[in-house]
């Protein structure tokens, strides 16, 4: 063993028990849980893994699987869902570029029936839950196996078979061919053009895992497709940076709220291979898959990377805290979430056996929040594991660690612009229950409309901030064809009470409060009014090579609001009163009304 390798497994402990102490010295933090942080999961399709169960279902039970599992998901706190739509050059929607996936019907290419397209029903009812739904491709796999004969007439190999090369028993993309990524680009562009989805996510699966006594034969290519003359690994790094470049910049030019993001292996480069590496002695995703996410973030062409930390705390070979903290500096200013292994619980592994207590997978989520500026969030490895509930692990999280709701963290670098406030908040109090009613506002300068509303409910003894997501009543997102409305049945009879709502749109940007307040008589009506002047520009965002330049918005102006309190039948007082902004308040209190 060399010194330099010593060194990085001593320094790999000692930051281990850093990471470990942060937790218990900063009780804090668990007080008030994160307002913004990602919570999801990923549902896995390839395999019928989580979704659908089987490829013998009906489409109605299809259909009813899907929103049992989200209900399921919801009351675990996840408000994002991953979903794989492209498993293996296969599709989970109506193409037509690709075959129907046999996961999905039981035969490749033959269609649902009766037929239906089911992405945009997962896209609802994911909306519908207020989770995003990030649409996930396997941009390389062609097949499982290797057997043409199984593919379906319009699979792609029919056409192109010079596109393809065999390696372990499967069929994959030549990553090398430039028409290859134009393929891949096109099929992946359209499914952003013609649904609704909030992202366009890929995982790990770049150049193949190696497997002993297995070459991937792209000599062709590299001797056709090298003009700068690079080694093969560079040259197969090349490849796979061109797709993430090219497919972030057409995402931007065609719906510029569609974030895209990429799981890659947990381990860019050990430290003994590249000072710039992680202190481990792990396969690297660098030098094994070609696959360079480092490279990725610092150059602004994703939206979030989210590695695959899948092992525990006291892992020595790769250290969860090590790593975690390695990402958290290697981030260049993109999300940095964390892909969590819930499945590791239902395993029995002998080399990482801090999985078979109840406190790993809690210990991870609390740690990853003693980095609130660097790491946004958690996404679950998968949506059967943690539904299986192994070792608690989901009750830890529906029980303490996501009990809260949370909003999903901005992109500034998307857009910073939040929507207006809603309009025309009314309150009607009744003995049973408060009703809140409002309309939307107008279109935002920038274009954008309320996605949804956060109601925050106060006691007339609180001072209203925004930080404390305990506060949150509901978050509610309009439905076809039904109104803005809520009805607060837990409001306790003669207390009064403070409501504020905000709007929020799709990227999350949220829009200055409207708000009343209720005294507690037993029948009475409030009306609220704000001003549709946008709320203030959140704080400059670190340069990041690709991130737009953002406009200024005008500061807010005075909020009207009118009272109208009835006490009798026939019996109505109207006051009108005009709140001054106070001087030399921060920007929360001032949109809060903060004492």
């Amino acid at each position: 063993m060399s010194h330099l390798f010593a060194a990085g497994r001593l320094l790999a402990f000692f930051v281990s028990i850093v990471g470990l102490l942060a937790v218990s010295a900063r009780p804090a933090l668990a007080d008030v849980p994160p307002k913004r942080e990602l919570r999801g999961v990923w549902i896995a399709t390839v395999e019928n893994i989580d979704w659908p169960s089987s490829r013998n279902l009906t489409p109605e039970q299809q259909r009813r699987e899907y929103r049992r599992m989200l209900d399921q998901q919801q009351r675990n706190g996840i408000n994002a869902v991953f979903v794989q739509v492209r498993p293996a050059s296969d599709a989970f929607y109506q193409s037509s570029y690709e075959p129907w996936s046999r996961w999905l019907t039981g035969t490749q290419g033959k269609a649902p029936s009766p037929n239906y397209d089911p992405l945009p029903f997962l896209i609802e009812e994911a909306h519908n839950r207020g989770m995003e739904f990030h649409a996930w491709f396997n941009p390389y796999r062609a097949s499982m196996d290797s057997v043409t004969r199984r593919l379906a007439p319009n699979h792609p190999f029919r056409q192109h078979p010079e596109w393809f090369l065999r390696y372990a028993g499967k069929l994959l993309y030549n990553p090398g061919l430039p028409e290859v990524r134009q393929y891949i680009n096109r099929i992946i562009m359209d499914v952003v053009r013609r649904y609704d989805i909030d992202g366009v996510h890929f995982d790990d699966y770049f150049y193949p895992y190696p497997e002993a006594g297995q070459v991937i034969h792209d000599e062709m290519a590299y001797a056709q497709f090298n003009p700068d003359n690079l080694s093969v690994p560079n040259w197969r790094r090349q490849n796979v940076n061109v797709l993430i470049r090219d497919l972030h910049d057409s995402i931007q030019h065609t719906k510029r709220w569609v974030k895209f993001g990429v799981s890659p292996f947990g381990v860019w480069m050990n430290q003994r291979n590249d000072p710039e590496g992680s202190a481990t002695s792990a396969f690297e995703g660098y030098s094994g898959l070609y696959a360079d996410a480092r490279e990725w973030t610092r150059q602004g062409w994703v939206d979030y990377i989210l590695p695959q930390l899948y092992w525990s705390s006291s892992f020595k070979v790769a250290a969860y805290p090590v790593l975690l903290e390695w990402w958290s500096r290697n981030r260049f200013g993109r999300h940095l979430y964390i892909g969590q292994g819930a499945y590791r619980m239902l395993e029995t592994s002998r080399r990482d056996t801090a999985w078979l207590g109840t406190r790993e997978l809690p210990r991870q989520v609390r740690l990853n929040r003693t980095f609130p500026a660097d790491v946004q969030g958690s996404v679950f490895f998968s949506s059967k594991s943690l539904i299986s509930n192994p070792r608690h692990a989901a009750d830890s999280l529906r029980l303490n660690l996501f009990r809260y709701p949370a909003l999903v963290p901005t992109m500034p670098w998307l857009d910073a612009m939040p929507p207006l406030p809603a309009q025309n908040l009314v309150l009607t109090a009744a003995p049973k229950a408060n009703t809140l009613t409002w309309q939307p506002a107008p279109v935002a300068p920038d274009g954008d409309q309320a996605a949804y509303y956060v109601l925050y409910r106060f006691a007339s003894t609180e001072a209203p901030s925004p930080d404390d997501p305990r506060h949150i009543l509901t978050v509610l997102r309009p439905r076809p064809g039904t109104g803005l409305v809520y009805v607060d049945t837990t409001a306790r009879p003669g207390l009064g009470y403070a409501y504020y709502l905000t709007a929020v749109d799709r990227l999350h940007n949220e829009s200055r409060p409207v708000n009343v307040r209720t005294t507690g008589r037993p029948v009475e009506i409030i009306v609220a009014q704000a001003s549709t002047t946008p709320a203030p520009m959140p704080p400059a965002v670190p340069p990041v090579a690709t991130a737009p330049v953002t406009r200024p918005v005008p500061r807010p102006t005075t909020t009207r609001a009118t009272t109208r309190t009835t006490t009798s039948p026939g019996s109505v007082t109207k006051i009108k009163t005009k709140v001054k902004p106070r001087k030399k308040r921060g920007f929360f209190q001032r949109i809060f009304g903060g004492r």
